[in-house]
This record gives C-alpha cells, structure tokens and sequence, in this order.
C-alpha cells in the first residue's frame, strides 16, 4: 500500500507549489490528499485519520488531531515557527515534527522592510515622512531572517545592530553588524527594532514597557513574528505616553482596533499573517516540506527534527 500524504492548509499554497508538492510526491509512489481552504477543526481532525504524513503552514496541530491520526508519522511546518504544532502530544505518539527552516526568509524579510518603509512615510498619506538610510535598525534575533532583514537594510543605507544569545558576537561582526550584549541595550541603541523571536514561554509577553519606553525618538517596532511576544499592557501604554511611538504587525494584536481608533497613523497591522505569502516562499516550503517527508519515510533523515 502506498504512503499517504496530507497537505492541510487554511491558507492554500500557490498552485505552483501544489504542482511541485504532487510532483515530488508522484515520484515517490506517495497517493496526495488535499484539504484546503477549511473552516472548522474537525475537517483536519477528520482528514487525518489514515494519512502517514502531513504538511501544514499556519495550520494548528492540536492533541485532538493527533490522536485522529492513528498512522501518522511525520508532520512538517511549512515555514520556521512550530508553535502551531502541540509538540508533547506528537512526541508521545512517536510522531516526528519538523519545520523548513529558511525557505520564507527572505519573503518574510522584504515585509518587515515593506512596513518600516509603510511607517516612516507615514502610511503613505501624502505628508512628508523620513529616510530609512543613516537609521539605526535593531534585530531582534539573528536567524534566517534577521540575517536577510540584515541585507536588505543594509542597502538603504541602515546602521545595523543584532542582538542574540545564541550565535557568537564575531559571526554577526564578520556580517557587518554590530553585536550589543543585551535586549535592553538594542532597544535603548535603535531607533527601528525588528522583531524574530519565537513565542515560547520564555518570550511571550517579554518585549515589555521597559524596553519600548527606552526606545530613542521616533520609534517604530516592527513584529513579522508572532504576537504573543509584545506585551500588549505595555505597548498601550508606550502609545499613550510618547506620540513619536508606531507600531507595525503582520500578525494583528488582540488590542487592534483600540489602537487604530486611539492612535490613527501610527499603526499598522496585515489583515492575516502575510510574511510568507509569496508564490517563491511558497514553491520553496512546500518543495523543502516533501522533500523531508520522504527522506524521513525512505531514509530515517530526521535533520529538521524538532521535537527531539
């Protein structure tokens, strides 16, 4: 019997990515099943009961459906966070996750660009704004994507500073960038800050009123990541307190329409997560994704493996 695989998405990839996804699968003796564009959980809950593996993006993987899932054996997160995917409940039925690391980075890091440019002119209202060249530009983690939001800025002329625990200061140097020791210095050192952190229970929450407050004139915070890591109390407050203060999100805060109606211009966030909404990220996730599926079902290769 051949393997199954799903590919689950509430928001469907480009049809050139499905073209790509088949393709590979085909080659492989893999039978292809898509859900797309559903509405309810329990269409995924359902759809997964006989598949081997499973493809998903922003698409929640919750207990529910892994215990629906009685063959299942790999699922991929088409893109770099896995905080969609309840990772204890897939380890306790040997269920391996990984996630394509890289694949939307650069799509992810034109967008936090885009939207530094949206702020600084204003949200394009007519009115004189400012320059990104000669700004200082702090990244908030120095992954995949910081390292191409590092690029790009760089070629508007930005100053750019990282900040990150986890790669040495000489790696980010040899890059041109200019390493600080710690989240508090970044934010008091960048007038722009973009952020790419994941949300874990560490970073939820953790981007606080301390930090914003410092933040130097004409701030603007940048959020291509996730929500849950900005404290919303305290970004309400910041807003409040400084009229130079904006914010752009590409994920919606649970306070959007308090801030847009309390603090019009100075806002922004994409009507639904846009980072990855490119027909190249999408071609790339989805050809990385079963690719990994079936080195994992042929091979064992569990390198993107991330609940180990």
């Amino acid at each position: 019997m051949s393997k199954k695989v799903l590919v689950a998405t509430e928001k469907p990839f480009a049809k050139k990515a499905v073209e790509e996804i088949k393709k590979i699968s085909d080659q492989a003796g893999y039978e292809l099943v898509l859900l797309e564009s559903y509405s309810e959980p329990k269409e995924l809950i359902e759809a997964v009961a006989d598949v081997d593996a499973l493809i998903i993006r922003s698409d929640k993987v919750t207990a529910d459906v892994i215990a629906a899932a009685n063959n299942l054996k790999i699922v991929v997160r088409a893109g770099a966070g896995y905080d969609n995917v309840d990772l204890e409940a897939a380890t306790g039925k040997n269920v391996v996750v990984m996630n394509t690391p890289g694949q939307n980075s650069n799509a992810v890091a034109e967008l936090a660009l885009g939207m530094m440019v949206y702020m600084a002119r204003g949200l394009f209202n007519g009115k004189p704004g400012t320059e990104l060249k000669g700004k200082t530009l702090g990244l908030h983690a120095y992954g995949n994507v910081g390292r191409n939001v590092a690029r790009i800025a760089k070629g508007f002329g930005m100053e750019c500073y990282a900040y990150d625990p986890f790669i040495d200061n000489s790696e980010i140097e040899k890059e041109g960038i200019k390493p600080v020791d710690s989240v508090a210095e970044l934010y008091k050192t960048c007038q722009y800050v973009s952020l790419h952190i994941p949300a874990t229970s560490e970073t939820k929450g953790s981007i606080n009123y301390d930090l914003l407050s410092s933040m130097p004139q004409n701030a603007v915070l940048v959020n291509p990541a996730r929500k849950e890591v900005v404290c919303e109390e305290s970004l309400m407050k910041v807003f409040a307190e400084r009229e130079d203060f904006r914010y752009a999100a590409d994920i919606a805060p649970v306070i959007t329409d308090e801030l847009q109606e309390k603090f019009p211009g100075r806002f922004y966030a994409t009507p639904k997560k846009m980072g990855a909404q490119t027909a190249e990220a999408n071609i790339n996730a989805g050809i990385a994704a079963i690719s990994q599926i079936v080195a994992f079902l042929e091979k064992g290769d569990t390198t993107f493996q991330v609940n180990k």
